[in-house]
């Protein structure tokens, strides 16, 4: 939530917190979240619903059922279907694990950095997020509000792999973006980047750090570094 209240245009209604950030239509970036134990009217989903809809965006939400279990109810009786449901990890300082022996892990300081670290992770992650400068720009913005990104250099100067972590908020901060190119895979750094962005956190203060893993092998990793399973998280939008 606080995350999405860092948006560059956030807007608040009806109980919801809906990020808006103007350079990208992505529902990955653009998207809301319910205020923790709402009951949300119909009357409130549809303006919910009408926020997205006059920015040309789609639908769409993220968050954890638990925290606002009559939220799902509402969202389904207005259309809103359900894309998919992750578990996610927290990492807390008893169960944390510094990686051993890590690559060297750097903060990135220039435009170059930003770029580098963008288009490492649109490789990542198979172009679904093909590399941009609002891409890079978005990552300078987390750095810049109080949050980390990390990555390690290539021998040829590029980017082998990075991350972010958002700033703290309520203690916690959302681990991000994971990625590797896939000619730099199996040489440890995406635990090298997960363990320096997390200590980085709890030196801010946190008290715990969280994120969602895409498969059992990034789970592996992440457990390694003391990752330990925290609850659910809901995806679900109105379809096109």
């Amino acid at each position: 939530m606080a995350n999405l209240r860092r948006r560059p245009e956030p807007v608040e209604t009806g109980g919801f917190v809906l990020g808006i950030d103007p350079s990208t239509t992505s529902a990955h970036i653009n998207y809301a979240t319910p205020l923790p134990g709402i009951v949300p009217t119909s009357d409130d989903v549809a303006a919910l619903v009408s926020v997205f809809r006059a920015r040309e965006l789609k639908p769409r939400l993220e968050f954890a059922p638990n925290a606002a279990p009559e939220v799902a109810a509402a969202l389904y009786a207005a259309g809103f279907t359900v894309e998919e449901e992750h578990e996610y990890l927290v990492c807390v300082t008893d169960s944390f694990n510094p990686a051993v022996d890590p690559p060297l892990v750097e903060t990135p300081d220039t435009d170059a950095d930003f770029l580098a670290i963008d288009a490492a992770l649109a490789e990542a992650f198979g172009d679904e997020f093909p590399a941009s400068r609002e891409g890079a720009a978005r990552l300078r913005r987390i750095q810049d509000m109080g949050g980390a990104v990390r990555f390690v250099r290539a021998s040829d100067a590029s980017c082998a792999g990075g991350a972010s972590c958002s700033a703290p908020a309520v203690g916690t901060s959302e681990l991000a973006g994971v990625g590797t190119r896939p000619q730099h895979r199996g040489r440890g750094i995406a635990a090298a980047v997960v363990a320096n962005l997390t200590e980085s956190m709890f030196a801010k203060g946190n008290s715990s750090v969280w994120l969602e893993y895409g498969g059992d092998g990034s789970r592996r990793v992440y457990e390694r570094v003391g990752y330990r399973p925290g609850g659910r998280r809901l995806y679900v939008s109105i379809p096109d």
